[in-house]
């Protein structure tokens, strides 16, 4: 018996498994060899290719190299239902040594970063590299865990389906640690234009 139900439900797991297994990103391309985009106390910038958004961040942090990190991002082409992206831009600075909270504006997504390091306070500002989808609309959101878990831990953030979205984060900053610690701002988007310019 148990032999015929497994031969009965095995056409249905594949077909499932060929419909669904797409929304699930595979192993992530963080660039030529796994390098990292900056170096110790060093400003940097990072921008996805045209259509494509940040879905992996990795980071080690150093206490030695002024309690600073290295950073890589890997990205993926958005889906094809939001089309092309039809406007990007860089959204305000978050100054270095504070804690902030920020979402890409006019319903944008997060397609880089830039930072600049300061040695006066031990950390780093930052900015998002943000793109517009038409105008698309996000829904569903919510805040990732802490990352890293615990300060000057290791960081690896993945998104794991493919139809969430990166659209800003908060972090909260250590004065004893110097370090940060980010939740990510996680959203689907609508699949037809809505009228909302900010969420």
């Amino acid at each position: 018996m148990d032999l015929f139900l497994l031969c009965a439900f095995l056409p249905l797991v594949t077909v499932a498994w060929g419909q669904y297994g797409d929304y699930y990103y595979g192993p992530y391309n963080y660039g030529d060899n796994d390098e990292w985009v900056n170096v110790y106390r060093q400003g940097f910038n990072f921008q996805c290719p045209h259509g494509q958004v940040i879905v992996a961040i990795r980071s080690v942090f150093s206490k030695k190299e002024g309690s600073d990190r290295l950073w890589n991002y890997a990205c993926m082409p958005a889906a094809q239902s939001l089309g092309e992206p039809t406007e990007c831009w860089w959204e305000e600075i978050n100054r270095a040594g504070t804690e902030w909270y920020q979402t890409c504006s006019n319903n944008g997504l997060v397609a880089g970063f830039q930072s600049q390091y300061f040695p006066s306070v031990l950390d780093r500002e930052w900015q998002f590299y943000c793109c517009r989808y038409s105008r698309r609309c996000p829904y569903s959101c919510w805040l990732t865990t802490e990352y890293p878990g615990h300060y000057g831990e290791d960081m690896d953030m993945m998104m794991y389906t493919y139809d969430h979205y990166i659209r800003g984060a908060t972090t909260t900053f250590s004065a004893v640690d110097r370090d940060r610690q980010w939740k990510f701002i996680v959203c689907r988007m609508t699949e037809y234009d809505c009228p909302f310019q900010n969420v």
